[in-house]
């Protein structure tokens, strides 16, 4: 969860950003026609792209990762081979290997590039889950790498963005025009064009991150999959009964994140990841 969330924040705020440039610039204030579609499609996937290459230098800031350079104790050393041995099976390059501090059991992945990628993980989970559990979570965040999770999230985000942004303006567009009438002299858009564009992108956005979560919560069946081939079925089953006998009993503290994901008032059709006991139940019945 923490890498679709940072994602999704930083594609937010380079979204805006690049908006407010443009207008600023004049570009995109009224677009129609053509121009709308290449307005929408450089904010679209320009704040998607953005966020992609910055993803790793955001992560490191945003979760204080430290990255392992020179290991310096017997598990450093242990966590340090266990990522370069994965990634040799799988056929990516070494990633950068953090931790960083949580209480929370948690790892991620991210970065632009299959074989530039950073693999990080919590001092919770450490603390929390034995070796092959360990062993486990990172099987699945090196599969997640593997598997080019972070750049397909980002075209699909990118087509998203067009969309909406087109979407939201065309709409915009027939309602003002509804508001003034045929008879009216006014020329260029009005007051009910902007306000209602804006109320559309939002609501265009929610369905957004519906999808975005749908592509998630799939991806994810792949890397339990893909952590099951590198560590072992049995020891991927372990970790997510790890945290059902962590998280599940209670929910989560507010604000927290949980480890792959997990989150516990989190409506369904927002969730980055599917409900523990069906991963479980989708690993047991590999073959």
């Amino acid at each position: 969860m923490l890498r679709v969330i940072l994602f999704l924040a930083t594609n937010f705020a380079v979204l805006t950003v690049l908006y407010l440039v443009l207008t600023l610039l004049g570009i995109g204030r009224t677009p129609a026609g053509t121009e709308l579609i290449i307005f929408a499609m450089v904010l679209g996937f320009g704040g998607s792209l953005i966020s992609l290459f910055i993803s790793k230098w955001m992560a490191k800031r945003s979760m204080g990762v430290q990255i392992i350079e020179q290991p310096t104790t017997p598990f450093e050393y242990w966590l340090v081979d266990l990522v370069r041995r994965q990634s040799q099976q799988v056929g990516i390059g070494m990633p950068e290997v953090g931790i960083f501090d949580s209480p929370q059991p948690n790892a991620f992945a991210t970065g632009w590039d299959r074989n530039n990628a950073l693999v990080a993980v919590s001092t919770g989970l450490l603390q929390h889950m034995t070796k092959d559990e360990v062993e486990a979570v990172v099987g699945h965040e090196v599969s997640h790498v593997a598997n080019g999770d972070m750049v397909t999230l980002t075209l699909i985000q990118g087509v998203l963005n067009t969309f909406v942004i087109v979407l939201a303006r065309v709409i915009g567009g027939v309602v003002d025009q509804m508001m003034r009438g045929p008879d009216s002299q006014q020329s260029g858009p009005g007051i009910g064009y902007f306000l209602v564009s804006m109320i559309a992108q939002v609501l265009l956005s929610v369905l957004a991150t519906i999808i975005v979560m749908w592509f998630s919560r799939y991806r994810e069946f792949r890397a339990d999959a893909g952590g099951a081939q590198l560590a072992g079925r049995a020891k991927m089953v372990a970790a997510l009964q790890a945290l059902q006998r962590q998280y599940e009993p209670a929910d989560l503290p507010a604000g927290e994140f949980a480890a792959f994901g997990i989150s516990g008032k989190i409506g369904s059709l927002f969730a980055s990841h599917p409900p523990l006991a069906e991963r479980i139940a989708a690993l047991q019945q590999l073959r």
